[in-house]
């Protein structure tokens, strides 16, 4: 058995300095874009009657075929709850299902250690966060292989560095050489060592779980994490209608310390739902309903992330796909009934099937992308890096990827009409036949009018080609080893620098080399 991890972080905390500790602002300036306040209109692909038959279809599948929960105290839970439990299948009146999720909060502060990272998510908020669990990266020299602490290291910085990125996520990349029972304390430690934005935590186990709070305990105190939202994990019911131990055990974790889950089905459609795009968000739908609900059991008015992962399978391989017209119509779907349960939600970006960082990669990212987007979405997870249906993170993708959010952060801020009067004043004073380079009002707005990305290129084909005739995904890399070139440590107080490193030491000794 291992030690509970309170024990083990008694010491790390009396060094770490408490809560004292996180008073500081422990972090060199750095860019960094506040969170994205949508202005422009949601787009709703169905009429609200639409939206009104997948709910109540929902919450008949809820009722009459039930969900499963794999968890003696969750089925002890939902019985003194009063809902209908056989074995382990649970079956949720509508009303006490609905009473539930009501108690979510439509918004929430996701606090960073340093506050001025800290985000909002919910309502018209949006935010990016970079991809999560690929075993595999495409590096810098554009080779294929298995992924290092190293390399993951390196994506916390590049997460940290990128100004529209406003999480560093937690797993970007496995760190492969590190036994799996350990693997997490340095999974968490990077995150929290390379950057000062919010971070994401370990599901995997409850005593990962208990190690990952310890460890934000340990930087912003104990007391402060029993409360206050600082990080964000992922649970994934299994597709059809199974919310498994291990998800139950790092829910029960997490919510009662207060910190969001996202609540998010992973679905293969066609395989793991029916072959249909509106059926399988009914299911989905349902799915993540039982998890908010159960969620509101352990503490009611917990901060949760109503969530989908829903792609649809190659049915002639029975691969997962990407950025399908399929995926992106789901999205919207997934919009509609989030407003409608006044929910915050995540759903993802750039996520898509092609091996390399190319125009399929391209096509595949936008389609997802413009629908999260117009669709509301909040948390707009696998934002950074994603390749190969997950299996790789690509550091030209994540590049490439982070200049492209600084376009998309741009168009959902809306079109500004501050400096229309101005604008308005320079035809007047160029008139026809002359030019605006050096108008007093293009002085003032040159550098702000327009996305201006640094890897994209727009040169000629002389000047292209006399620098190298560099495509696209050569430019990434280079942007990326450029970017780690510059990188700065945002310093963590060494107090709470040292009580990390003791806190780790004193888990690795007690836990095994492998799992039995």
């Amino acid at each position: 058995m291992n030690a509970p991890a309170a024990e083990v972080t008694e010491h790390a905390n009396r060094r770490a300095g408490g809560r004292l500790g996180r008073k500081a602002l422990r972090g060199t300036p750095m860019a960094s874009f506040p969170t994205l306040v949508r202005k422009i209109p949601v787009y709703q692909m169905v009429p609200d009657e639409a939206v009104e038959l997948i709910h109540q279809e929902s919450l008949s599948i809820l009722e009459e075929v039930g969900c499963e929960f794999r968890d003696d105290e969750a089925i002890a839970m939902w019985k003194a709850a009063g809902a209908d439990v056989s074995d382990t299948r649970v079956r949720i009146d509508r009303a006490l299902l609905m009473e539930l999720v009501s108690k979510v909060q439509s918004e929430f502060t996701l606090n960073a250690r340093n506050p001025q990272r800290s985000v909002r998510v919910g309502g018209n908020n949006s935010i990016f966060v970079p991809m999560y669990g690929a075993p595999y990266v495409r590096d810098l020299d554009n080779v294929r292989r298995y992924g290092t602490l190293a390399d993951l290291n390196n994506f916390h910085k590049l997460a940290y560095m990128a100004p529209a990125l406003h999480s560093s996520s937690s797993i970007i990349c496995e760190p492969m050489e590190i036994a799996v029972p350990k693997r997490h304390l340095h999974i968490i430690h990077s995150a929290l060592k390379h950057s000062d934005k919010p971070f994401m935590g370990i599901v995997t186990s409850k005593d990962r779980a208990e190690d990952t709070m310890a460890m934000a305990g340990i930087v912003f105190g104990e007391d402060y994490v029993r409360d206050n939202p600082v990080l964000v994990s992922i649970t994934n019911c299994n597709s059809p209608l199974v919310w498994d131990a291990t998800m139950l055990d790092a829910m029960k974790v997490y919510a009662r310390h207060n910190q969001p889950l996202i609540l998010a089905p992973f679905a293969l459609c066609g395989a793991s739902t029916s072959a249909s795009a509106v059926g399988a968000v009914a299911q989905v739908n349902a799915e993540a309903l039982a998890g908010i609900a159960f969620t509101q059991l352990l503490r009611p008015g917990s901060p949760q992330i109503y969530g989908q992962f829903m792609v649809t399978v190659d049915m002639k391989t029975g691969a997962p796909m990407g950025g399908t017209p399929e995926a992106a119509q789901m999205m919207y779907l997934m919009g509609a009934l989030a407003r409608k349960y006044r929910l915050p939600w995540r759903t993802s970006g750039f996520h898509v099937g092609s091996k390399l960082n190319d125009a399929q990669a391209g096509y595949e990212a936008n389609m997802l992308m413009h629908a999260a987007i117009l669709a509301g979405a909040n948390y707009i997870w696998h934002s950074a890096g994603w390749l190969e249906a997950g299996l790789t993170c690509g550091y030209s993708k994540f590049a490439t990827d982070c200049e492209q959010l600084v376009g998309w952060y741009k168009y959902a801020g809306g079109l500004p009409f501050d400096d229309f009067k101005e604008a308005m004043a320079a035809i007047r004073e160029v008139g026809p036949q002359g030019h605006f380079l050096g108008t007093q009002h293009t002085l003032d707005h040159f550098e702000s009018a327009f996305f201006i990305p640094s890897i994209m290129d727009f040169n000629s084909f002389e000047q292209w080609k006399a620098e190298g005739a560099k495509d696209h995904d050569t430019r990434g890399r280079e942007k990326a080893r450029n970017m780690l070139a510059d990188y700065e440590e945002p310093k963590l107080d060494e107090g709470i620098a040292d009580g990390l490193r003791d806190f780790i030491a004193q888990r690795e000794e007690r836990l095994p080399d492998s799992i039995s």
